[in-house]
């Protein structure tokens, strides 16, 4: 099995990691490391820059007594115009237990996962999908709110380009949530409905913003410094309109000032920040346990 879609998971099995990492959330927390996958070896193949994710996937794989062995795609014979295919081959015939890549392409995960005989984990292709990070997500929002049904959820940024919102799209309408998406017109998918910051706000539970991937941008937005956070950003003013309760998340990297007033951002009851990438460790370690224990000894 391969986790390279939330759409390759069944209600069930999001479930089951849901579960685990709420379980692996209070292990670490407690200090009790695991040998469960003691003698097995994860290969990270990062082809964009990551911290939270890659680090996380190390820190998971490590936590679970397993060897994780990340190749440097700076310093490989990727340099040497080795295409990702053989590249993929060649790591295949080492015999590791679970490969996890970020790759720009969409797809490209995909595309090794076939030819790679062992689970393979998607951890961000292009403007695709990121699994494991709306997983974590949805974690975040069921540890801190003690539910997901029923919630109002607002997703506010550079949709268009954002591999989170389309994953988030995807699994947290399954778990009962209302997800609302919004961003500057020229920053939102063509099949996105029409709804300002300020709309998909307003009455939200949790507000999670993105920041603008300009690396991905064919024109620049043009914005003065301070532009974006006071016409799309998330200031105190607009999360007054939010639900009493509310609480903010950021995926990362955050750019404080303009997409998040960094005072939000700190804000020790309403910001979620530092507990997604707390929780994202356990449900990484959920992910592994289940893809890797599955495979047959």
């Amino acid at each position: 099995m391969d986790l390279i879609s939330i759409d390759t998971l069944t209600d069930e099995q999001i479930e089951t990691i849901l579960d685990r990492a709420a379980h692996w959330f209070g292990e670490n927390r407690a200090h009790r490391p695991s040998e469960q996958l003691r003698g097995k070896l994860v290969f990270n193949l990062f082809y964009e820059n990551s911290t939270r994710t890659a680090m996380s996937f190390a820190t998971a794989t490590h936590r679970l007594g397993a060897a994780a062995i990340s190749l440097s795609v700076e310093h490989s014979s990727v340099k040497k115009g080795e295409t990702l295919e053989d590249t993929a081959r060649t790591l295949n015939a080492m015999r590791p237990d679970a490969l996890v890549i970020r790759h720009r392409d969409n797809g490209a995960p995909a595309m090794v996962a076939g030819i790679v005989e062992a689970p393979v984990i998607n951890a961000g292709d292009g403007t695709n999908e990121h699994p494991t990070q709306a997983l974590l997500d949805a974690a975040t929002i069921q540890q801190s709110l003690g539910r997901i049904e029923g919630l109002k959820v607002a997703i506010c940024g550079d949709i268009r380009h954002s591999r989170v919102a389309r994953s988030n799209a995807k699994l947290l309408p399954r778990l009962g949530a209302d997800v609302r998406l919004a961003g500057p017109p020229e920053l939102l998918p063509d099949h996105a409905a029409a709804m300002t910051i300020d709309e998909a706000i307003t009455g939200a539970d949790v507000v999670m913003m993105l920041r603008v991937q300009r690396e991905r941008l064919e024109t620049d937005l043009g914005d003065a410094p301070g532009e974006y956070l006071t016409r799309y950003g998330l200031t105190q003013e607009r999360l007054a309109s939010a639900a009493p309760d509310s609480v903010v998340m950021h995926p990362g990297p955050m750019n404080r000032g303009v997409e998040i007033d960094g005072t939000i951002a700190d804000d020790p009851k309403r910001s979620l920040i530092a507990l997604q990438v707390e929780i994202g460790v356990a449900v990484r370690m959920a992910c592994l346990e289940m893809l890797v224990e599955s495979v047959p000894a």
